[in-house]
């Protein structure tokens, strides 16, 4: 009983270690760097960018770089040094021309110079649960602040020609807003005459189509690199990274999928993924991406890239093999981009029915993916019956506590024959003292007369842990879980609950610190957690007594910075153990001392015969 004991607690410290990372290292190191934003100008006190003066853009009609590959690839895509953004995404957004974009899920504009996608608002996603807020900003110009864009161009020798890139200036064609229904056509013409024209379509959603139509009029064949880049001079500061993958990554044929966190690319500086024929890559968050698929079939290098050229910046880009141009003929490239939210149905859609290879991996299910991915899909399927996931999540629980019923049962079982050997265990200690070695033999003799498994008591903590990381993780990472309500005060299931017992939640007019936003739904669990406890034969040793009473004050304070949809789920689960267990215990006879527990807890210990 006693290594039974230890186990459990062994257990216990280790969730209790896991979770209170977030608390007493994550969030305070979130909110260093927040206001080191702050401090240094970047951010205003209540989070938006701070505005500053416009930084000049290059005129129209200016002369365009010539795009050559450097020798030894020291990057597979030219670059130009671009200056500190200082200004304000309006000021940005005013300093060129620009196609709109307006569909039903998203809205901005396509830069001219360049041919750049740095302009796009979510329609359908808000900065808080308040719908008056403003909407999801994603790409931003190059000339402001949080800079973050996706481009298309073309690298190759000069004797090409002037070739379409950073600098280049479409003109447009025909219909002026991009949509659905209607798409855009760009061209540009260079000094060989060789014409660039491109078609943008978009679908209903976020994926982005553009056919490029190389028409050589020269009298030479011309043979150009097609590439694509996106490139992010910031990067998010509001994810765990233990939880949530944010950074670099695409899938390179064979290859797979590979990674490299905005930390990891700092450090390494560039990392060259193997030389593919399908897949894609793009930069991730914690809900949004922005991801590039080069056309299919043609072999493409690609590179993860940090720079501080200028200012820091995150590159993602790959360089495709040479397309050849013979006089007076054409050629057509297709590629496509995605940019927006990681909704699961959708990237998987995409995956399916687009073909792009393991377009899943978007969205980081994390280490229990077998066990994550099932899980959200039976909570988004009882979403779809209850209108309300909390309510899928209070469902799932009891379908899990049914799953494990007969585990749980054997379990509880055990401990209640365990609660009935209380007695003699107490004899076996005070008739051998000290000598652990007899102690345990005894112990083991009564368990083997008994028939009890003193291990049977962990199997429901064991089998806990992945569930409750895999709804952690759901609750985390899936887009639909973000501002998704319950019911009163818990309007975000992904955000912890607003509420606090310093403010008597509410009634005292004052704002209470982020460390002690003790809610309802928190303070409920810690209640359900010491009554479970109490339902369990007291640990005999005072170390291991006082460990377990003061355990759900400590899991209290840390679950309240968690979402509040794994707390509803943690609280639920442990009324429905308690309930399965005060049955079981009934039903073999056993007695419920959860008042005689709590009693005992406000006893005064004997003085011993020295009076201390």
């Amino acid at each position: 009983m006693e290594n039974n004991k230890n186990f459990l607690i062994a257990m216990a410290l280790s969730i209790a270690v896991l979770v209170g990372w977030q608390f007493l290292v994550v969030s305070p190191r979130m909110e260093a760097q927040r206001q080191a934003q702050i401090d240094a100008g970047v951010l205003n006190p209540d989070g938006t960018p701070a505005g500053s003066l416009q930084t000049p853009q290059v005129p129209a009609g200016s002369e365009q770089q010539t795009l050559v590959t450097p020798a030894g690839r020291e990057s597979v895509i030219p670059s130009a040094n671009p200056a500190p953004g200082t200004a304000s995404r309006d000021q940005a957004l005013g300093g060129s021309a620009r196609v709109a974009i307006d569909t039903p899920t998203l809205t901005g504009s396509i830069n001219l110079q360049g041919a750049r996608l740095d302009d796009l608002r979510l329609k359908n996603y808000h900065e808080t649960v308040d719908d008056a807020s403003p909407t999801i900003v994603l790409l931003s110009p190059e000339a402001a602040r949080d800079a973050y864009y996706a481009e298309f161009g073309y690298a190759g020798g000069a004797d090409v020609g002037t070739l379409p890139g950073p600098a280049t200036v479409w003109s447009t064609e025909g219909n002026a807003t991009l949509s659905p229904d209607a798409p855009v056509t760009l061209a540009f013409i260079n000094d060989r005459g060789v014409t660039f024209r491109r078609q943008i379509a978009i679908d209903r959603d976020y994926m982005f189509t553009m056919t490029d139509t190389i028409e050589n009029a020269s009298s030479a064949p011309v043979s150009v690199s097609p590439y694509g880049r996106i490139v992010r001079f910031t990067k998010p500061q509001v994810a765990a990274a233990w939880v949530v993958f944010e950074g670099l990554l695409g899938v390179f044929g064979e290859e797979g999928v590979q990674e490299a966190t905005f930390s990891h690319i700092e450090d390494e500086g560039r990392i060259q993924p193997a030389k593919a024929s399908s897949g894609w890559l793009g930069t991730t968050d914690k809900y949004w991406a922005t991801a590039l698929i080069p056309e299919t079939a043609r072999p493409f290098q690609s590179e993860f890239l940090y720079q501080t050229v200028g200012r820091p910046q995150y590159h993602t880009s790959y360089l495709s093999d040479p397309v050849t141009v013979a006089p007076g003929a054409s050629a057509e490239i297709v590629s496509r981009t995605f940019a927006g939210p990681k909704v699961v149905g959708l990237v998987d859609r995409y995956e399916s029915e687009a073909g792009i290879q393991q377009f899943g991996q978007l969205i980081d299910w994390g280490w229990f993916y077998f066990i994550t991915r099932p899980l959200f899909y039976v909570i988004d399927w009882l979403f779809n019956f209850t209108g309300n996931f909390g309510a899928a999540i209070l469902i799932v629980t009891v379908f899990l506590k049914l799953l494990f019923f007969p585990l749980a049962n054997k379990s509880y079982k055990s401990m209640a024959k365990m609660k009935d050997i209380q007695p003699k265990i107490m004899e076996l200690r005070e008739r051998f003292g000290d000598d652990k070695m007899k102690q345990q033999q005894a112990m083991m003799e009564i368990y083997k007369k008994e028939q009890i498994n003193p291990a049977a008591g962990c199997w429901p903590v064991l089998v806990q842990i992945p569930v409750f990381f895999a709804l952690y993780k759901v609750l985390y990472v899936t887009i639909e879980m973000r501002h998704a309500p319950f019911f009163g005060w818990v309007q975000d299931l992904a955000a912890p609950d607003p509420t606090s017992v310093f403010n008597l939640f509410g009634l005292l007019p004052f704002v209470v610190p982020a460390f002690l936003l003790i809610g309802v739904w928190p303070l409920l669990m810690g209640v359900t957690m010491f009554v479970q406890m109490k339902l369990n034969p007291t640990p005999p040793d005072p170390t291991q007594k006082m460990i377990f009473t003061w355990m759900p004050v400590i899991f209290t304070f840390m679950l309240a910075t968690f979402p509040a949809g794994l707390v509803i789920y943690w609280t639920w689960n442990n009324f429905l153990s308690i309930i399965q267990q005060s049955v079981i215990m009934k039903r073999n006879g056993t007695k419920i001392e959860l008042f005689d527990n709590i009693r005992d807890m406000f006893k005064r210990e004997p003085k011993n015969e020295a009076g201390q």
